[in-house]
């Protein structure tokens, strides 16, 4: 497959495009800046403000897929509206491109089994909230969306660097949770299942979440 992956060489970005590389896809890494990008077989970076939708579809034209792990920038006191416009731009583009989108959200827009969104509660952290909240409502607007073919992750409400096992559970809009009622997944793990549905779309149209 030919997949544009947004954000590769961010956290969640640089493990997507190690698995991609891995089962033998090509990759056009859209990035800020192509000098934080090592040169590696099967990866042409490019250039992209994501915010400009017009530019951002020229360089998505022409693929099977893009995967977004777009973020607006954790720590950034303008982060809501950053990623809110962002992933406006990056929904433009696709649909202008026509190309199918998958979308790496966060997990504050998981339901609590009283119905509610974590990020929503008073326990979420503060640090994270306006992130969240972004993700949430990008997730609101794409569900809207007509003549474009997407798909949403949020990923475990705790992720972390580990170990690629590829065994894990998928779930809808609640979190999946292990014996103990704890949601991990590691980002080696987010990233295979990423790629799972870049090869056999099983979510078309929803969004998705995983956990061991």
């Amino acid at each position: 497959m030919k997949i544009a992956l947004i954000g590769a060489s961010g956290f969640v970005g640089a493990a997507v495009l190690k698995e991609v590389l891995a089962r033998g896809h090509s990759v056009t890494a859209i990035v800020r800046n192509p000098s934080k990008l090592a040169p590696q077989a099967g990866v042409v970076a490019v250039k992209a403000d994501v915010t400009d939708s017009k530019q951002l579809a020229a360089a998505l034209a022409g693929h099977d897929v893009v995967i977004s792990a777009f973020n607006g920038g954790w720590g950034d006191p303008e982060i809501y509206d950053k990623h809110l416009s962002g992933s406006r731009a990056i929904v433009a583009a696709a649909k202008a491109a026509g190309v199918r989108l998958i979308i790496v959200g966060g997990a504050g827009s998981l339901h609590a089994p009283d119905g509610s969104q974590f990020v929503d509660s008073p326990h979420f952290p503060e640090a994270y909230r306006d992130g969240a909240r972004a993700a949430r409502d990008a997730l609101a607007e794409i569900r809207k969306e007509k003549g474009l073919e997407w798909s949403f992750l949020s990923p475990a409400v705790h992720m972390a660097p580990g170990q690629r096992t590829g065994k894990f559970r998928l779930g809808g809009d609640q979190p999946v949770l292990d014996k103990k009622g704890e949601s991990h997944i590691s980002v080696e793990d987010l990233a295979v299942a990423l790629v799972n549905e870049a090869e056999r779309p099983q979510h078309k149209g929803e969004r998705f979440t995983l956990g061991y």
